[in-house]
């Protein structure tokens, strides 16, 4: 593969910080391709153009994060206008033989048909099903739903290979998206226990209480924040138990409204919202954390979706709690106590019976740790990768092009 040059399109997280972006890109710059990548500017990565462990990062600045359908619909047109422009530049500064698409949204297509007019390879990165994504946001179908079955199946249709996930996405996109399933890879978000690393529990991060429940991941409305609120709030007040301290990693269009939410449950001295922060803070949080919480809310698009938080909980060897979700209960297993969809108190209930069985948190954690180390991790996702890729020029190389439908 030496020699061969692929570009990265990704909209809702910059590089470096989208982890399993920058995985793949690394794993591809180190079986030899040349790697570009355009996204969005963000906090502590604002730069325009640099180069990172050889990999070429183009990014641009979006407006303000998208809010409700028409929000959104703006927000991508303007993305997939700037992300043209800089592949035509990208193009002409290096070229490439691979657009590698990561959505949302699904609308890198154009971009990837474009540019298979010129013998180009499309390869669509499914990280979120978008219309799932949409009745989650919105509780609602509808017009917009419709839209985005369309232009995910165009998404599928275009592309020449794609990689999922997990299985229910692979399902997806055969069922939904009619790719054959031959050209459908399934490589996990596995962690890298390089960046995971085990370290010393911070004590100050407690605020004087003797446990610390953590959590890292979007502030959002699908992230059921405000069911772990609700659950730090009757473990606080309802059950007594003021030794307990919550530590919150992670920003979003939801941030100032659940700190507005922990106020007004009577929480501001029992949790800290820590926003966007670097990975070092983020890890100290979670090494100090007794047990981490994943309040995903339960709904069609969580129940389909593997949420790397989960694996992040494992590399760590926590033991976590979240809601009995298809795909978290088959990353976690018996990493993992489950509490009934979308009840916030059995959620808490849970927490308290974990925060009391020391013995129980240290085998869950351990098993989780195993289940990371022996099957999970990011090395074990690498070899599949790179089989997406060997079918990719596969296709390039053996399918005439008058018979590509």
């Amino acid at each position: 593969m030496r020699g061969r040059r692929v570009l990265i399109l990704v909209e809702n997280l910059p590089s470096p910080f989208d982890r399993r972006v920058w995985q793949e890109a690394t794993a591809l710059r180190d079986a030899g391709y040349g790697v570009s990548i355009i996204c969005p500017t963000g906090k502590g990565f604002e730069k325009k153009r640099e180069t990172l462990d050889g990999i070429d990062i183009w990014r641009y600045r979006l407006p303000a994060e998208g809010e409700g359908a028409a929000g959104y619909a703006a927000e991508y047109a303007f993305a997939l206008i700037k992300t043209f422009y800089l592949s035509l530049r990208v193009l002409f500064a290096r070229g490439f033989e691979v657009v590698h698409a990561c959505n949302p949204p699904d609308l890198f297509f154009l971009i990837g048909g474009f540019y298979k007019l010129f013998g180009k390879k499309f390869l669509f990165d499914h990280h979120d099903a978008n219309p799932e994504l949409y009745e989650a946001k919105f509780g609602r179908r509808g017009f917009f739903y419709k839209v985005l079955l369309f232009l995910e199946k165009a998404t599928f249709r275009t592309a020449d290979v794609s990689i999922a996930t997990n299985e229910s996405y692979k399902r997806i996109a055969i069922t939904r998206g009619g790719m054959p399933p031959e050209k459908v890879f399934v490589v996990r978000s596995g962690p890298s226990l390089e960046r995971l690393k085990v370290m010393p529990a911070d004590p100050s991060l407690k605020r004087g209480k003797s446990f610390l429940v953590g959590y890292v991941g979007v502030m959002g409305r699908q992230e059921g924040i405000d069911y772990l609120l609700r659950a730090a709030a009757y473990i606080v007040h309802d059950l007594k138990r003021a030794d307990v301290h919550f530590g919150l990693v992670g920003g979003g269009t939801s941030l100032e409204e659940m700190r507005a939410l922990a106020r007004e449950l009577g929480l501001a001295q029992h949790v800290t919202f820590t926003g966007r922060v670097p990975d070092e803070e983020m890890l100290a949080v979670l090494n100090t954390a007794d047990v981490c919480v994943n309040p995903d809310v339960a709904n069609e698009m969580n129940d389909i979706s593997t949420m790397n938080k989960v694996m992040e909980y494992m590399a760590l060897g926590k033991p976590m709690v979240q809601f009995d979700l298809v795909e978290g209960r088959f990353s976690a297993r018996e990493a993992s106590l489950y509490a009934r969809r979308n009840d916030a108190f059995d959620f808490a209930l849970k927490i308290v019976e974990l925060l009391d069985d020391p013995q129980r948190r240290r085998a869950m954690g351990a098993y989780g740790r195993r289940r990371v180390e022996n099957e999970l991790e990011w090395r074990y996702e690498r070899p599949k990768l790179l089989a997406a890729y060997e079918a990719l020029w596969n296709v390039v190389l053996t399918v005439p092009r008058h018979s590509a439908r």
